[in-house]
């Protein structure tokens, strides 16, 4: 005779959720009963994302696009001869006594102590880099130029589809934070893309000089962005718009496809992927529910 639902329950006690109590006596494994799915949740942590915050969010990817793209700008004209060993030091003096002055406004953790000894960090940084501009010169004697270029671009692409554009891992003195993988890779990509230039430089004192520029922007110059994204977002968005412009320019009088190029990847980052992004949402499906894993809180408080 057939055991309906009903004899079952007379004969075996009622199907209880058991996390790690193995089987119960009358049940399968895999079994579930009506109120199983009462506590799925669909969607519950999907972030419903505004198309003007994305688009602000992506002004970051922008700036750091323009800042690469001028530092390409100085390293093809020193390469021409264009800008002589004079201009760059002059740069590069300009650049540091600039950013110091930024972070001395923006942060309120930096005291004179802490600024002094980041200077005192700085003197040996540059001094053993001007010992070390010998050793750069002549480190790709042996190499073609194709290869250099070829190896160049590839490396500020790792260092691009790498960089942290959050600033996650950027912080002012007094409460930095360990860079993950990712971060490192990029900045060890950006400074082998430097060395290369700087190798085919016709001066010791030039590749001193670019070598000392390329360092402060790829290394000092994410530091300078955050602190002026942390100390006010809309002069961020003006300092953003205004670098933006000055690059866009400065490309469209040297070269008018470059240009275009460059003003249609702004776009397609600034504009076109945040509109895809809202896009896709509606297609984003998460269920959650009792099976998940579960996770543990603590209160650290006391």
């Amino acid at each position: 005779m057939e055991t309906t639902e009903t004899d079952t329950s007379k004969y075996h006690p009622p199907w209880r959720k058991v996390a790690y109590g193995g089987m119960q006596p009358g049940y399968n494994d895999n079994y579930t009963d009506e109120t199983f799915l009462e506590e799925l949740v669909t969607n519950a942590n999907v972030v419903k994302r505004d198309i003007l915050i994305v688009m602000q969010d992506s002004v970051s990817i922008s700036q750091y696009l323009c800042i690469v793209a001028l530092v390409v700008i100085v390293w093809i004209h020193t390469l021409d001869s264009v800008i002589g060993e004079g201009s760059l030091l002059l740069l590069d003096a300009c650049l540091l006594g600039l950013g110091f002055l930024i972070l001395l406004l923006t942060t309120s953790q930096l005291s004179l102590k802490v600024l002094s000894k980041y200077l005192l960090n700085i003197a040996f940084f540059t001094c053993g880099l001007f010992v070390l501009a010998p050793v750069y010169h002549t480190l790709t004697r042996s190499i073609s130029s194709d290869s250099i270029v070829a190896l160049t671009i590839s490396l500020l692409i790792l260092h691009l589809f790498l960089h942290d554009y959050s600033g996650y891992t950027i912080r002012p003195p007094g409460c930095a934070k360990n860079p993950n993988l990712a971060s490192n890779i990029s900045l060890n990509a950006s400074i082998v893309a430097s060395v290369l230039v700087a190798s085919r430089l016709p001066s010791r004192l030039h590749v001193f000089a670019i070598v000392l520029f390329s360092l402060q922007v790829f290394l000092f110059g994410p530091l300078i962005t955050f602190c002026i994204k942390k100390y006010s977002f809309k002069l961020h968005l003006c300092f953003s718009f205004l670098l933006i412009s000055m690059t866009l320019s400065i490309i469209y009088f040297l070269h008018t496809v470059s240009f275009v190029i460059f003003t249609s990847l702004l776009v397609f980052i600034s504009a076109v992927c945040p509109y895809m992004l809202i896009k896709i949402q509606v297609y984003k499906f998460e269920i959650n529910g009792p099976w998940d894993e579960a996770k543990l809180c603590f209160d650290i408080t006391d």
